[in-house]
C-alpha cells in the first residue's frame, strides 16, 4: 500500500445570526467616487442576488471571535476522526484578519489564532506545532497542501487544518460588495497512513502578485464623511472575476492532469463560495478545456445562497455538510474523486484532487 494524506474527520461552525438581503434594503450605498448611488437600495439588492446567488448570510454574535469558532469546528473534526488530540503534530489555521473585536475593526493576531485554538482544545503536547497562514480565501486549501507536504517530508503524521473568519467585522456598510461577506469556520483532521487509493492524489498552486496584488485590499469607506484612518475590506470585482475565470480553470486542469484523472471521473467540485455566477463560469470553462460542452448536473455543491462568502471557511464548511449528508441531495461515497479549488487575495489560486 502507498501512504497518502487522508481526511479522517471534518467539522464546522455556522454562526446563528441570519442576515437576509432584506436587511440591506434600508442602506444607502455609495460608489468608489464617494457619491451616493441613486438606484433604490431594493433594486441594488435584487441585482446583487441575481449575480451572486446570495439570499442570506451568517454573522457571528458579539461574544464570538474567529478563534472561538475555530475551536468549535476543530472539536467536531477531532471527534469525527476519533483521534486523541494530543497526537496531533500540527495545527494549521488559515484566516485573513485574525480576531476582530466587535465594533473595533482592529486585527488581533497576538498570540496567533492557532495557538489560541491549541489552548482551547487543551492540548499539552509541545511537539504539536500551531501556526497561522495568510493566503487569502484559498488559505484552508493551502493548509491542506502544506500538511501533505510536511507528511511526505517526514515531519508530521497528523494535522488539524482550520479555516475561520469574521468578515462581518471589517465591512463597509456603504459598499455594495459588503453584502457578499459572512462568518464561519471549518476544520479537518488529516492523517498520513497506508491507503487503499484514498487521499490526496495531486495539487496545484500559484500566486500572481504584480498587477493582481491589490485586487483585494483594505481601504477607506465609500461614505464621504467617514474617518479616513479606518480601513475596510475592498475589492475590484470585475478584475477578480476576469482573473479567476482565466486562471482557476487552468490550475484545476493542471491538478487533474498531474493526477492522471479524466474529468469524467470527478464526482464533486468543491469551489470557494465567492459568487454563484463566477463559480459556474469557472467550472464550465474547466470542462471546455477538456472538450466537454456541458457541465454535469449536481457536480458543484453550493451553500453560498444561505451562508454567503466566509472566505477560508467556505470550502471546509461545504465539504463537511456534503460529507455528512447534510446538504440537499449531494452525497459522497468511498472511491469518489473530488476537486477542491479556490481563489483569493494575493492573488492566489490552488486546487487539490482527492479520492474519498
Amino acid at each position: 500500500m502507498n501512504k497518502r494524506t487522508v481526511i479522517t474527520g471534518t467539522g464546522c461552525y455556522i454562526p446563528e445570526i441570519v442576515k437576509t438581503n432584506r436587511d440591506f434594503t434600508i442602506h444607502d450605498f455609495y460608489g468608489e467616487d464617494n457619491q451616493r448611488i441613486d438606484t433604490h437600495p431594493t433594486e441594488v439588492v435584487e441585482k446583487f442576488q441575481e449575480i451572486t446567488g446570495i439570499e442570506e448570510r451568517r454573522y457571528a454574535c458579539e461574544t464570538m471571535n474567529s478563534s472561538d469558532m475555530a475551536v468549535i469546528a476543530a472539536k467536531r473534526a477531532i471527534e469525527d476522526s476519533g483521534i486523541d488530540a494530543e497526537t496531533l503534530d500540527q495545527i494549521i489555521l488559515a484566516h485573513n484578519f485574525g480576531n476582530v473585536v466587535k465594533h473595533t475593526i482592529q486585527t488581533d493576531v497576538l498570540p496567533a489564532l492557532a495557538s489560541r485554538v491549541k489552548q482551547g482544545l487543551g492540548i499539552k503536547n509541545p511537539n504539536c506545532v500551531a501556526y497561522d497562514i495568510l493566503f487569502g480565501c484559498p488559505g484552508w486549501v493551502q493548509g491542506i497542501i502544506q500538511a501533505d507536504t510536511y507528511f511526505k517530508g517526514g515531519a508530521a503524521k497528523k494535522a488539524l487544518v482550520i479555516g475561520t473568519e469574521t468578515l462581518s467585522r471589517v465591512l463597509d456598510m456603504y459598499d455594495r460588495d459588503s453584502m457578499i461577506f459572512a462568518d464561519g469556520a471549518g476544520a479537518a483532521v488529516l492523517e498520513y497512513s497506508d491507503s487503499d487509493n484514498s487521499g490526496i492524489i495531486s495539487w496545484s498552486v500559484q500566486s500572481h502578485c504584480i498587477d493582481e496584488a491589490y485586487f483585494l485590499y483594505l481601504g477607506k469607506s465609500n461614505f464621504p464623511h467617514s474617518d479616513p484612518r479606518i480601513r475596510y475590506i475592498k475589492m475590484k470585482g470585475r478584475k477578480i472575476y476576469e482573473y479567476a475565470l482565466h486562471h482557476v480553470p487552468l490550475a484545476m486542469k493542471d491538478c487533474l492532469d498531474k493526477a492522471n484523472i479524466p474529468i469524467q471521473d470527478v464526482k464533486k467540485i468543491f469551489i470557494h463560495q465567492a459568487n454563484e455566477k463566477m463559480d459556474e463560469a469557472i467550472v464550465k470553462r474547466l470542462f471546455k478545456l477538456y472538450g466537454v460542452k456541458a457541465m454535469p448536473e449536481h457536480i458543484m455543491p453550493m451553500n453560498i445562497h444561505k451562508l454567503g462568502n466566509s472566505s477560508v471557511a467556505t470550502i471546509p464548511t461545504l465539504f463537511d455538510m456534503v460529507k455528512k449528508g447534510a446538504w440537499g441531495h449531494h452525497e459522497l461515497q468511498k472511491g469518489d474523486v473530488v476537486l477542491f479549488a479556490s481563489v483569493g487575495a494575493g492573488m492566489n489560486i490552488n486546487a487539490v484532487c482527492y479520492r474519498m
